[in-house]
């Protein structure tokens, strides 16, 4: 890394280029090259990474697996203090935090401030849940008095963790800290335009007392250290698009390793007829235009009642037109700017494409260089082509579809008409509808009268996708137990199951048979009875 830098703050932030070094110079890796990372909201360079290759990632992995032992047998409630006491240092440090989330990914500070403060929730979660899901647990074993079971629980070993760019922080973590509080050791790749909020964060938990070598970070072009990084660990966990997820399991299959996969998503919002049109129009706000569109759980799709449609729409657009944009290092703007000219052109484009087959742009719809270089305005389209790309395929930017459906039944088989399902919500003023509704949404997450926080939220809940949104589950026990391997340990009280030599075998089916059959009984019985 180059020397030399200025210790001035950069403009309306904490940071200084000195500090940015400072983080990347923490890799110290055997190749040479470097990767520039750019400030979206002004299209500057801020500073550059390594550009890890191969060796790099080899020498990450060894030492990983080096530090994993002793890591796995630290007793899990010491693990889970050094999780406990990362998650204070994350509160403690939030300014500096929300200062580089927004340097690197040109967030609203509103925005910054949600993903941040996800982290403690699930740091929360996994020292609660960590003990539980490590701790051995008994089954029945396959003759009642005479043989027992038991699963035990150990950790995969080294694990791969690839975040994105769009939650450097929020995602990152929520792959990582229950990997540790399981007793794996970590390699986590961040993605190439936000690699200082990943560095920030393992110094972090080095200073919380995580040891050397147990989370190691690597920089580098995807193409590079993907591969390497999956050919070399014991799990995956990436979180990215759908085509970049299915290269990822392919390999990891290839390799007999498991893998959690969080992809795309076409999320959609029902309005049902009984919803309050207002309350769902601010929902839909909320939903749509987070993070600028940048979440994969954000809606794209919003599918409303045709009694209510107009209303909706109207309400709808007066409501996306009060969204304040900016890209300054306070808390005014809503709205910050995408990542980059790519993602610019992705969002241009397809909004173009839907104008010229017809689409009505109601509210949006330009790029606004004036407020920064790849800001662009909250979008709402009515009559969109079905079969459209931007109809169908993940725009991941602030761009919604507005469409009438003439029944519940209807809005349910729309919004199952996808090969996503990793996000919905129902809108409705009866919540036990809503509930019954949730449940015919072919989506790993369904939230009722919310857009996505109440799904997130939940912590102690999975979250996943079906069908081309991903395979596995974060958060909840289910996101430790990913982590885990099972092992049955299987006993006899009585020495080998075989029948003794002299006696007919006819007797020992018999016998065995009646008894199989009078425990069944039994069993029933009892459980009629606890009823």
């Amino acid at each position: 890394m180059s020397s030399g830098r200025s210790s001035a703050p950069l403009a309306g932030t904490s940071l200084t280029p000195d500090r940015l070094e400072g983080l990347a110079d923490r890799l110290q890796p055997a190749t040479d090259g470097t990767i520039a990372v750019e400030a979206p909201a002004t299209a500057d360079r801020i500073g550059s990474v390594p550009a890890c290759g191969e060796s790099d990632v080899d020498a990450a992995v060894a030492a990983a697996r080096e530090a994993q032992p002793a890591w796995a047998t630290t007793p899990v409630d010491r693990r889970a203090a050094v999780v406990d006491r990362f998650s204070d240092l994350v509160v403690d440090h939030r300014t500096e935090l929300l200062d580089l989330l927004q340097l690197e990914t040109g967030k609203s500070r509103q925005t910054a401030a949600e993903g941040l403060f996800s982290v403690p929730s699930a740091c929360g979660q996994a020292v609660a849940r960590g003990p539980e899901a490590v701790d051995d647990e008994p089954r029945d074993g396959g003759i009642p008095l005479l043989t027992t079971a038991t699963v035990t629980y150990e950790p995969v070993g080294v694990v791969g963790v690839i975040s994105p760019w769009n939650y450097p922080v929020t995602l990152s973590m929520a792959d990582v800290i229950p990997a540790l509080v399981a007793g794996n050791t970590v390699v986590l790749k961040p993605d190439e335009k936000t690699p200082y909020a990943t560095l920030f964060l393992a110094d972090l938990l080095e200073r919380a007392g995580l040891p050397a070598d147990a989370l190691r970070v690597v920089t580098g072009e995807g193409e590079v250290v993907g591969p390497a990084l999956i050919d070399r660990v014991d799990y995956v966990a990436f979180t990215g698009g759908t085509e970049t997820g299915r290269a990822v399991a392919e390999r990891a299959g290839r390799n007999l390793i498991d893998c959690s996969l969080e992809l795309g998503g076409k999320n959609p919002f029902i309005v049902l007829d009984d919803a309050d049109i207002d309350e769902a129009a601010r929902g839909a706000v909320n939903a749509c235009f987070s993070n600028a569109g940048q979440l994969c759980l954000s809606a794209e799709r919003v599918l409303v009642h045709e009694s209510i449609y107009e209303s909706f729409v109207e309400a709808f657009v007066d409501e996306t037109r009060r969204l304040t944009l900016g890209t300054a290092y306070d808390w005014d703007a809503e709205v910050g700017s995408l990542i980059d000219a790519d993602q610019l052109d992705r969002v241009r484009s397809r909004v173009n494409a839907a104008r010229e087959s017809g689409a009505t742009v109601h509210t949006g719809g330009e790029h606004r260089p004036d407020i920064g270089p790849y800001c662009y305005e909250p979008t709402i389209l009515t009559g969109v082509d079905p079969d459209s790309t931007v109809a169908c395929e993940e725009t991941f930017g602030p761009v919604v579809s507005v469409a009438a459906v003439e029944s519940t039944d209807a809005a349910v088989a729309a919004a199952n008409d996808s090969t996503y399902g990793l996000n919905a919500s129902v809108w409705t003023g009866d919540r036990g509808r809503g509930q019954r509704v949730a449940r015919r949404v072919d989506c790993g997450t369904v939230c009722v009268n919310d857009g996505f926080a109440v799904g997130w939220g939940a912590a102690d809940a999975p979250m996943g996708g079906f069908g081309d949104s991903g395979l596995g589950r974060r958060q909840g026990e289910e996101g430790i137990k990913r982590y885990l391997e099972a092992r049955t340990v299987a006993t006899s009280r009585v020495g080998p199951l075989v029948p003794p030599d002299w006696l007919p075998m006819g007797w020992v089916v018999e016998g065995a048979s009646t008894a199989r059959q009078t425990g069944r009984r039994f069993k029933k019985v009892a459980w009629s009875l606890l009823q």
